[in-house]
């Protein structure tokens, strides 16, 4: 070593480990149509694409994921028995005010809180997950208010979970 050379200098082959933020996050508006879909297939990878696991940029702490756009929920469909068998519990507090209803009555009451649900259990339990979860646009029908941020379709045959 000569004189004045600095024993602390980076190597500058070495790559710098980065770490997106919330000003850093490129965020795009995605469609999902769930016309023929299974309820927990198509919330597993729309809870993906919520994360951002999709991105090279994925950083765990940070809601670095798109925003989805789910169209068509009352076309999803269920695998075996669900539709009769599974239960869905809403509870007002009240003493004899818990309710049970089956997947046909949501479908027919309102089908967007299965998806809702689903893709809210596969979220994480804590402020990040209540953040990431507003994210997410659930709509009956092809219609949607969302149009000016010209959002992107995306096929979910295509995503690998």
């Amino acid at each position: 070593m000569k004189q004045g050379d600095n024993i602390f200098t980076m190597n500058t082959l070495s790559y710098k480990t980065i770490s997106a933020n919330k000003e850093t996050v490129i965020k795009e508006w995605l469609i999902v149509d769930a016309e023929n879909q299974t309820v927990g297939r198509l919330a597993s990878k729309v809870a993906m694409l919520l994360r951002g696991k999709h991105k090279p940029s994925f950083t765990p702490h940070c809601d670095c994921g798109d925003y989805v756009i789910v169209i068509n929920s009352e076309k999803i469909t269920f695998t075996g028995n669900k539709m009769e068998e599974k239960e869905y519990v809403k509870y007002s507090g009240y003493p004899g005010g818990q309710r049970f209803f089956s997947p046909r009555q949501m479908l027919a009451k309102r089908p967007e809180y299965i998806i809702e649900k689903a893709v809210k259990g596969m979220l994480p339990k804590n402020r990040l997950g209540a953040e990431i979860f507003r994210n997410l646009r659930v709509f009956k029908g092809t219609e949607h208010p969302h149009e000016a941020q010209q959002p992107r379709l995306i096929d979910l045959n295509t995503i690998n979970v």
